[in-house]
This record gives C-alpha cells, structure tokens and sequence, in this order.
C-alpha cells in the first residue's frame, strides 16, 4: 500500500499543490514555516480522516477560504482508490472513496495506516494521561472497528452518567434503576476497552525495547506498562465501590476513562530522569514499535511519516533511524528537514526508488537527487 499522489486545495498555506510521490522514501526539505509539515498532516487527514495536530477542522482552512480539499489515489495490492476528503465552514466533512461516499467516518479508519514521528509526540511524555489514551486509541483503532465504536459508546455512556449524577446531587436522592442503565453501558464498553488495550501494551513492550536499543546503543532499561482501575477486579464492582465518591463530586471518577501508561527508563519516569534525546530515542521507540505492531494486526505496512528527525538526534541515532526505516519492514516514507544536504545525506548516490522536493513560498518542487536540479 502507498500514496501515488496528493492534491491540495486551500488546505492550511497550499492555495493548490499537486505531488507525485515515490512508493519509497520521499524527502521534504525547507525552512522553519514553509509548510513541510502540513504536508505530512494532509496524508495523515486523508487516511484518518483527522489532523494530528488539530483536531477542529476549520483551523485547517486557508486562512480567508471557505474550505478546503484533499485529494490522493492510494495503491493498495495493485489496485488504485481514489480518496476525496473536504470539509466547508457551514457544511459537515465529506469523504470519499472511488466517488462513493462514506456512510460513517469510523468506516475509513484503519483503512490506509498511518504513523507519523513527530517533534509533538512529546506530550505523550510531558502531558496528561489523555494523551497517553489517545496514543493507544489511535493504535487499536487502526484495525479494530468495534474498539472505534466502543470507545465512542464508552465516552457517551460516561457523559450520561455524570450528567444523572449531578441530577441526582440536586435532587437529593439516587434512582439505583436509572443509574444500572449507564452502569451496564460502562462494563460493556470499558471491559472490552481494557483487555484490548492490555493486550496491546503487552505486545508493544518486547517490541519497543528492542527499537529503543537498536537506536541508542546505550545501556538505560526502558519500561512500557499499563495502569488501569480494572487490573483490580470487575467493572461492576468498580462502580459499586465508587459509587458514594461519584455522587458527592458528582462525576464518574474509576473506569478507563483513568487509564494511564507509565513510561520508565532505569525506574523512573522518563518525564522526570531523561534528557531531550533519550525521551525523544524513547518516542521514536514507541512509535516505531506501534508501526510493527500496526503491520502485524492489518496485515499491510502503515505509511510512515517522519517530521523533523534531525532535531534533538545526534548523527548516530539519525543514521540508526534510517538503517531501521530502509529495511523491508518498512514500506513508504515520508521525511521532512530543514536541510537538504542533510536529507541528501540519507539518499543513495543514483537517487533510485526516492524522491527529494523544495518546500519555498507555499510550493512544491522536486529536486533531482543526482545532479541536485530543481525540476
């Protein structure tokens, strides 16, 4: 599976822009501000149908536009699909796929995998848990529909149920019948929730330590663990238990919607002990081992995008990375820096199966890798 090509209309600073890209490895090289990066977020908005780094729509809009539009044809075993997404300030996000729309969006997930590396994945390590729910709800839903939709049903479930608590608070009594319906609702979803994401972590970890030791060569122990209310027992009996808190502060306080994951290096969280280059070896290890873990459960390899990898990496790990990302595990690359010279660096001599481009002044322009002419 890869993006044959791309076509941009009024999306973030393009007006319009059309790409062909290789089936390999494409770099995108330009100054802080150009818009290499938007690049990358449109492949990821035309595979999951959401930014990575915004997700209110509008915000994606050229600014003075009305709209905007991301076109692709992906090749998947032979044969191309045609991906049509737009979203206009007074209508809903429309998607297509081969002319068909979709009747839900959740239908296009998981449909053309995507990971992307990026310089933001530090809030994995820096921000709140709901990060780091995020990170594993976007994982599992890559490649299975009923998590997506439990998920979704979950969080409805969980808003119902603080709403009727707070009813309740200014009542002043609960209706035990009226809260079972909510409470079925939540062990449902939330049980399936929790054994597919501890299966998760759990398939992650062997997988993740090994990458994080391919890229630093170094001898700090990493540890990947998942931290859930229900490792202690029932969904039932969680509730029950949390029953007398949630009406007194009038909202759900135990379920998955607490989960955490605990990211450590030597026994210690990495927020706290590691530098900027060892939580970034330590991001990329996580995001490389969510690719393998992608590829292994839909059966293809995910479009890998690499933003600003340079940053923060000394030459050694940067030449790691790559010697990873070459290999046959990996399918299409896409890369971005601020410096060509550096990408030209990571490219064979006869520029065979990649392509370089100049991001300048919102345009694109692909550069001829052997002679470094500007087509």
């Amino acid at each position: 599976m890869y993006l044959k090509n791309l076509v941009l209309n009024n999306f973030k600073n393009y007006e319009l822009v059309e790409i062909e890209f290789s089936p390999r490895i494409n770099c995108l090289a330009g100054a802080n501000g150009v818009g290499k990066t938007n690049i990358l977020d449109a492949i990821h908005y035309l595979s999951l149908a959401k930014s990575f780094f915004n997700g209110i729509d509008s915000m994606n809009i050229r600014h003075g536009e009305e709209c905007f539009s991301i076109q692709g044809e992906m090749l998947r075993g032979g044969d191309a699909e045609r991906i049509y997404c737009s979203f206009h300030r007074q209508k809903q996000k429309a998607l297509r796929r081969n002319g068909k729309e979709y009747r839900k969006l959740s239908e296009h997930v998981g449909r053309y995998p995507v990971v992307m590396i990026s310089p933001a994945d530090s809030l994995l390590i820096t921000g709140g848990s709901e990060e780091r729910r995020r990170f594993m709800n976007r994982i599992i839903s890559q490649y299975d529909a009923v998590y997506l939709e439990s998920v979704v049903q979950y969080n409805r479930a969980v808003m119902q149920r603080n709403r009727m608590l707070k009813d309740f608070k200014a009542a002043g009594r609960c209706d035990a019948d009226l809260l079972a319906v909510w409470d079925a609702q939540l062990a449902t979803h939330g049980s399936y929730i929790h054994s597919t994401r501890r299966k998760l972590v759990d398939d992650l970890k062997p997988v993740f330590q090994q990458y994080y030791s391919l890229i630093s060569s170094s001898k700090e122990t990493v540890r990947l663990d998942y931290v859930s209310h229900l490792d202690g027992g029932s969904f039932e009996q969680l509730l029950a238990e949390s029953l007398k808190k949630d009406l007194y502060l009038e909202y759900t306080t135990a379920g998955v919607h607490k989960d955490n994951l605990s990211l450590e290096m030597d026994g210690f969280q990495v927020k706290a002990t590691g530098s900027q280059g060892q939580q970034k070896t330590f991001l990329a290890a996580l995001k490389l081992a969510k690719f393998d873990y992608i590829r292994r459960m839909a059966g293809h390899r995910p479009m890998l995008l690499l933003d600003d990898i340079f940053d923060k990496f000394d030459a050694g790990r940067v030449e790691q990375i790559m010697h990873i990302v070459s290999g046959d595990t990996f399918g299409q690359i896409f890369i971005t820096d601020t410096h060509c010279s550096r990408l030209h660096s990571i490219l064979p001599a006869n520029g065979a199966g990649y392509r370089l481009f100049g991001i300048s002044e919102n345009t694109v322009s692909e550069i001829n890798t052997v002679n470094n002419e500007t087509k």
